[in-house]
């Protein structure tokens, strides 16, 4: 799929946003730059959030307790260590929908149940998106 600016992968993200369920896991991948964080942005704006939405770089895991369902907004890029993921306590989100940026610093075998999503660059400031959808996203995703 081709998103052809910024509104088209929002708009990507509120088309997640409406097939999220409890406990989903959504891998981001892509180079710096792609497209990730605004497809988050485009998520959480469909599920109500009014504020801004920063890349967690640097705090690396963004909660959203306030949403339904709610969601834990993660960016993995500064991670250098698999030990360095244990203490974020991702595996005790409960109910919370992940949606991670830069999975693979966690490792292949990391979420293998997660929706996987890929933003590259295309030609005139457009993007791609691929995806990998795990059977429990069957029918869910992509949407109808």
């Amino acid at each position: 799929m081709i998103l052809a600016d910024e509104q088209a992968t929002a708009a990507v993200g509120a088309a997640l946003a409406s097939a999220l369920r409890p406990g989903d896991v959504v891998a981001l991948s892509g180079p710096l730059g792609a497209g990730k964080t605004q497809l988050v942005r485009g998520v959480l704006a469909a599920l109500g959030h009014p504020g801004e939405v920063p890349s967690p770089t640097f705090a690396i895991v963004q909660p959203y307790e306030d949403l339904s369902p709610r969601v834990w907004h993660v960016d993995l890029y500064r991670i250098e260590d698999l030990g360095e993921i244990d203490e974020l306590g991702l595996d005790s989100v409960g109910d919370a929908v992940l949606l991670v940026e830069w999975p693979e610093r966690a490792g292949e075998e990391s979420w293998p149940g997660a929706l996987r999503l890929r933003l590259d660059f295309a030609e005139d400031g457009a993007r791609r998106l691929t995806e990998d959808v795990p059977p429990a996203w069957q029918g869910r995703w992509p949407p109808q």
